[in-house]
């Protein structure tokens, strides 16, 4: 993009490799916590429920602080991943990646849940009784019909996990080309001197990415539902 500076362009290349990654790590996950919390009910399905859409409450320097304590390189978890694989997430771009995934995933299993609550009960049955397992009747109808919320919460959660900040700068800092992502540059450049226009630009771009990701979200579902028929 020509009217953006090379700094600003690697940052709006870094945010949309950093929210695929994030949307990718934690899609799989969402969809099998939306199905268990939507049609199970288990001891500790309110804890489970609360921690799930914990983030959504939580101030985002918070999170960052805890993923630091989980994923820092003296971390509980981030320690033996570095010894055992070589795998660090501190001050990456994984790593942000991770801090996104984890803001935005209450949105995506909201939207998830919310489809598979409208998902027809009885055709699963149906199934059931003409001798379908449990796998066949999921991969087959259940799968498909939510699919409508499927696409929503993964946009949706695209869409935030751009322009999260709070989390992402407090797990993995503010790396030029590294962790640098939008809402990051525009940080930066508001605290550089005749760094304005540049937060302006970065703001305009913010803002026209979330918009159109709520669009193409609603586009998306609406369209996916005609073509199911509901």
């Amino acid at each position: 993009m020509t009217w953006l500076t090379p700094n600003e362009s690697e940052a709006l290349c870094l945010s949309l490799v950093v929210a695929t990654r994030s949307v990718a790590f934690s899609l799989p996950v969402a969809i099998a916590l939306a199905w268990l919390l939507t049609r199970r009910r288990f001891f500790g399905h309110t804890l489970l429920d609360a921690l799930v859409h914990l983030p959504l409450v939580l101030p985002p320097v918070v999170v960052g602080y805890l993923l630091l304590v989980v994923f820092g390189s003296r971390g509980l978890l981030g320690g033996w991943l570095a010894r055992a694989f070589g795998i660090q997430l501190v001050f990456t771009r994984n790593g942000a990646a991770l801090a996104t995934a984890v803001m935005s995933f209450p949105l995506m299993v909201r939207a998830m849940r919310i489809s598979l609550e409208n998902v027809d009960r009885g055709l699963e049955d149906a199934a059931r009784i003409l001798g379908a397992r449990a796998l066949d009747r999921f991969a087959t109808i259940t799968l498909p019909l939510m699919l409508p919320g499927i696409l929503a919460g993964a946009i949706t959660a695209f869409s935030a996990a751009l322009g999260e900040f709070g989390a992402v700068i407090t797990f993995v800092s503010n790396i030029p080309g590294e962790t640098r992502t939008l809402p990051l540059a525009l940080y930066t450049a508001l605290q550089s001197p005749g760094g304005d226009q540049a937060a302006a630009r970065l703001a305009g771009l913010s803002l026209a990415l979330g918009l159109g990701g709520l669009w193409v979200s609603e586009w998306f579902s609406r369209r996916v539902r005609r073509l199911l028929g509901r």
